[in-house]
């Protein structure tokens, strides 16, 4: 088998070279057409349960929307538009790919070393694949790319996507994102999307005019109404796309955005569940979550991980001292709240957010493995949701972002590295868009105001100079560049721990468990790990000032500038991370 196919239950399918049957769930009509460019409309025959079906002599190429009373759309399953989101789909031929890596089975979960990229930055699917190189020889072993399904412009984040099936034209065409994926392999990289199903873009989605049971009028999410996941239709919808990336486009892994805003939670394990009896046997598939209540439950179940925001947040805190907004939650006893992440997981596990009003936030996580949790230091939320886009390399010391690096890449929980971390860059990650009009207005004027409330901008004028994301500058500035005076340095620290971690940490993280870990000093944690065969120990001190510690047992496989020393003689040094082996 050199090509793969996905068969939709909804859009257009090209079922002979010349013939093409197309399907749409519209409840709110009683009569559909499918209009053809450079043909007649081909009416659409009414089945039961609201869906129309036709079949058109047409192939590979065709453009199509389908007609509604006075309205044309676009289809909600196209695999490819021809322009825009306002504008036609295309039939695509999903096995005129021909796949060299057909043997491909990804790698196993506790291999992993993410790097999270946004492709339209880089060049669009080609220029990811001119990184891929590099990025192997950094010892990556996934990339993950931002959402790259269609969305309405040329820029944009990617979580203001319409149309969930069609990878976006600014980027390339699903054969090139195909070659992507098929690159990534020749380099033994797995390759992972980041996929909005909370949620759709406001600008380009058609589907409350023919299908307003599509969402709720009794649940608002921050986008907008809430998809109603009670329905059967909705809830396979969103199950076939999972499918569809991981089957028709080989992806080794998906990243569920914020999933809290699903109002039927069951839905996701029944999503997973569907993607572990249909994927086959023998793939590394990896399932991760972005939960911002910490639920715990769904990890024991068929999903690998979650985003562990917690430990960013108490980590960005030590870094950084900012305390407000979310951060709060994470200002008093920060080496305490870091030393439970590295020992159970999450902070918050039932205990009231301050941040929230009081509210509990969380479950219990002590029990799941290390490896159930992603840990970064940043990402692009917890760079581009600041006003102006800073990067740690504006906000906290060289000397103690390092000795966090070392952490984060020793620890058994499984780390994330966002583009440009891994060069020192000095560029902001900005928020960007690329819409217009009215809509243009809004989303300019609601960022800053979304800053309101914080110090620093209480002033009107600070809150005007917030970038305007659908500027094309916004975007321009975004790109990772490299800082001069620290990216060989700096890249030699990451291909030096990513080594460490594949020599020492990862053969033996198959049954990792947290022995303790603890506070012992204001800024500095001390934490062991019962490995198959072995006990990993980290110590990580970082603040400005030293601070006592016994001598650690076993191997030193990793020092920060002397750190070892300095331990001999009873102290952790500021700004250090060790780690032992024994």
């Amino acid at each position: 088998m050199t090509s793969f196919e996905r068969r939709l239950p909804s859009g257009a399918t090209l079922i002979s070279k010349n013939r093409t049957q197309f399907r749409l769930w519209a409840p709110a009509h009683e009569k559909v057409s499918v209009e053809i460019e450079g043909a007649a409309p081909v009416e659409m025959q009414q089945l039961a349960d609201a869906w129309f079906e036709a079949e058109a002599p047409c192939g590979a190429g065709t453009r199509y929307r389908y007609r509604l009373g006075d309205l044309a759309v676009p289809d909600p399953a196209s695999r490819a538009q021809a322009d825009d989101v306002h504008g036609p789909s295309l039939v695509v031929d999903p096995r005129a790919y021909r796949w060299r890596n057909t043997e491909w089975r990804g790698r196993p979960w506790e291999e992993t070393v993410l790097y999270e990229l946004h492709a339209g930055l880089l060049g669009g699917f080609l220029g990811v694949q001119r990184e891929l190189q590099r990025l192997a020889d950094l010892g990556i072993t996934a990339v993950e790319l931002m959402p790259i399904n269609d969305f309405p412009g040329t820029r944009n984040w990617g979580y203001d996507g319409v149309l969930p099936f069609a990878p976006d034209r600014a980027y390339g065409s699903p054969d090139e994102l195909k070659a992507l994926v098929d690159a990534a392999h020749d380099h033994g990289l797995m390759i992972f999307l980041d996929v909005v199903y909370n949620h759709f873009g406001p600008d380009g989605n058609y589907i409350a005019s023919y299908a307003p049971e599509f969402f709720r009028d009794d649940v608002k999410t921050p986008w907008g109404p809430a998809i109603d996941f009670r329905r059967p239709q909705v809830r396979q919808f969103f199950t076939e796309n999972a499918l569809y990336w991981l089957m028709e486009y080989r992806f080794d892994g998906l990243r569920f955005d914020a999933v809290h805003a699903i109002t039927e939670p069951d839905w996701l394990d029944e999503m997973a569940a569907a993607v572990r009896a249909n994927v086959e046997k023998d793939r590394h598939v990896h399932l991760v979550l972005e939960h911002d209540g910490n639920v715990a439950e769904h990890l024991r179940r068929d999903f690998d991980a979650q985003w562990n925001d917690d430990a960013h947040h108490v980590l960005h805190v030590m870094l950084t001292g900012e305390t407000e907004g979310y951060y709060c939650d994470y200002s008093e006893r920060p080496a305490e709240r870091l030393a439970r992440v590295l020992r159970e997981g999450f902070v918050y596990q039932g205990e009231p957010s301050a941040h929230r009003e009081g509210e509990p936030r969380g479950t219990p996580s002590a029990d799941l493995a290390p490896t159930a949790f992603v840990l970064f230091l940043q990402n692009h939320d917890q760079i581009g949701n600041r006003a102006f886009g800073d990067r740690l390399t504006a906000l906290a010391k060289p000397d103690a972002v390092e000795a966090a690096v070392a952490l984060q890449l020793l620890c058994p929980q499984i780390p994330l590295i966002f583009m440009g971390e891994e060069i020192g860059s000095p560029t902001p990650f900005q928020f960007f868009t690329d819409h217009h009009g009215e809509l243009a207005d809004a989303v300019r004027e609601g960022r800053r105001r979304e800053f309101a409330s914080f110090a620093a901008f209480s002033d009107p004028a600070r809150r005007a100079q917030i970038p305007d994301p659908n500027a094309a500058e916004t975007f321009d500035r975004s790109r990772p560049a490299p800082d001069p005076e620290q990216r060989n340095a700096r890249q030699d620290l990451y291909r030096k721990l990513i080594a460490i971690r594949r020599e020492h940490i990862v053969p033996k993280l198959k049954d990792a468990k947290a022995i303790r870990a603890e506070a012992i000093g204001p800024a500095a944690v001390i934490a062991q790990w019962r490995l198959s065969e072995a006990v990993l120990t980290l110590a990580s001190n970082l603040g400005s000032k030293p601070c006592a510690a016994d001598r650690a047992a076993g191997q030193l496989i990793f020092e920060t500038r002397g750190g070892a020393d300095a331990l001999k003689a009873g102290q952790l040094a500021p700004f250090t991370t060790l780690a032992f082996l024994e």
